[in-house]
């Protein structure tokens, strides 16, 4: 019934393993655990990882190259032996002990997508990771009634998905950061509908603010391109309904020629220790702005 997804880089995953694989034993329903390691490096986590084969249903797999998650997901899915895919990062741990029987699968007998939701631990963490935490409690942490209003603003580090579907909208596997947004955008457009329930898991895997402000860079740069090619719509995101109103106003430029000015100040904000979300909306809003007027590569 049941083939749980799992793509590693570099993290060990067996408390994640141990949990779902108790869960799903308990619940009584045909499973496997398949997990893909793409191209680690740190070999104490990959032997670590590998007792992981000893349970029974479970499999570890390496990847020869590193393809990045997109492309390790594309894989997990073709040796997927079940049509329902429970995709997870190897960063998560289920907030509930009921986790896979939560999602209701004898209820729930044709599910094509069923998110449940991200959160993320209350006590703040280390200085250098505060951007990443306190996005991730502002922006991605919300209730069931709060992401009914946007359905498809999901995320992919834990989500139910029927095998067709999954296929049908994972539509490109580069190793880019950010093409959360383009499967979000394809199931939007292809009316697919996303079920939304209370089950979520805690994302614990933060960066350090230098590397999550550099990846949100490499996220707008993604919607700047799949946009450009047509394979998003032009007001998917907040961030370019924000642009369209400025560039409806044509004061874009104005706005990108006023944030010169205060670009280092709020860059030290967003490194500090109280790092400010309304200065990172304008930071990658100028962004996305200067790829728009190609004045940025």
């Amino acid at each position: 019934m049941l083939s749980i997804l799992i793509p590693t880089y570099n993290y060990l995953i067996v408390e994640l393993v141990n949990r779902v694989h108790k869960q799903a034993i308990t619940a009584t329903i045909p499973f496997e655990i398949i997990i893909i390691d793409d191209c680690s490096t740190n070999k104490d986590i990959i032997n670590a990882n590998k007792i992981i084969n000893g349970l029974e249903f479970c499999t570890y797999i390496q990847n020869d190259n590193n393809l990045g998650r997109t492309a390790s997901r594309n894989i997990l899915a073709i040796k997927a032996k079940y049509n329902l895919l429970l995709f997870l990062d190897a960063d998560v741990l289920p907030k509930y002990n009921d986790f896979i029987n939560r999602f209701e699968l004898s209820i729930n007998t044709n599910p094509k997508v069923i998110f449940g939701g991200v959160c993320y631990n209350k006590e703040k963490p280390k200085p250098d990771q505060l951007l990443r935490w306190k996005y991730g409690h502002h922006r991605e942490t919300k209730s069931v009634e709060d992401r009914l209003q946007n359905p498809y603003t999901i995320v992919s580090s834990s989500l139910l998905i029927d095998k067709e579907v999954f296929f049908e909208n994972n539509t490109l596997n580069s190793n880019t950061y950010g093409l959360d947004i383009l499967f979000s955008g394809n199931l939007s457009m292809n009316n697919v509908k996303v079920k939304h329930i209370d089950n979520p898991v805690f994302h614990l895997g933060l960066e350090s603010n230098n590397t999550f402000l550099k990846k949100s860079l490499e996220a707008v740069k993604s919607s700047y391109l799949l946009e450009k090619n047509n394979q998003i719509k032009k007001d998917l995101r907040p961030l370019q309904k924000s642009y369209l109103l400025l560039n409806k106003w044509k004061v874009d430029g104005i706005f990108c020629d006023f944030f010169k000015l205060l670009k280092k100040p709020i860059k030290s904000n967003l490194l500090s220790n109280n790092p400010s979300m309304f200065l990172f909306d304008l930071y990658r809003l100028q962004y996305f702005i200067e790829l728009k007027n190609k004045k940025h590569v």
